[in-house]
């Protein structure tokens, strides 16, 4: 998988110069129905902190840094639109990611049907070697109007040959 690596000034010049000095970009983009909760994840994430927010209006954009022993990797987080009039330039903004998160409500089965779609876009787009893709339940507090169930979602994934990761709870 292709990362851009930003080694010294000359090849990063926005690199804060406090960094350490290798550090990578990853850009990570996600994916799925409007209202399925993207905003929120990318919120929560970035800014430690949970707020209802409005809809995307094309593309927000979110930057974290993480530091591992001594390099730092930044991940750009590309939010993109779930309405249906933003669907054909959302492969504008995929493009290039490193890693796509495939988000649905666990209480809306059509986001889950969605999210097979938002799949396919990938797999025209990148080879599967090329790209980490995470399929993401949303809303486990509407767990009593569950529409979609864990074991779904597990079975999607097994018949798409991913890897398993159950994740009850995002603390």
């Amino acid at each position: 998988m292709d990362q851009r690596k930003a080694g010294n000034e000359e090849a990063n010049p926005g690199r804060d110069a406090n960094c350490p000095k290798e550090s990578y970009v990853f850009k990570v983009v996600l994916l799925g129905n409007s209202s399925v909760g993207k905003s929120s994840l990318a919120y929560r994430y970035v800014k430690k902190d949970f707020r209802d927010s409005l809809p995307t209006v094309g593309c927000s954009f979110f930057n974290q840094c993480v530091t591992l022993d001594a390099t730092t990797i930044k991940l750009e987080i590309w939010d993109t639109a779930g309405q249906e009039k933003y669907h054909s330039v959302c492969h504008l903004y995929y493009r290039g990611a490193n890693a796509a998160l495939l988000v649905y409500d666990i209480a809306r089965k059509e986001t889950f049907e969605k999210a097979k779609m938002w799949l396919s876009e990938l797999e025209k787009e990148f080879l599967q070697s090329e790209i980490i893709i995470i399929l993401v339940g949303n809303k486990l507090d509407l767990s009593a109007e569950r529409e979609v169930t864990m074991e779904v979602g597990s079975l999607y994934c097994a018949l798409e040959c991913w890897d398993e990761v159950k994740w009850e709870k995002l603390q």
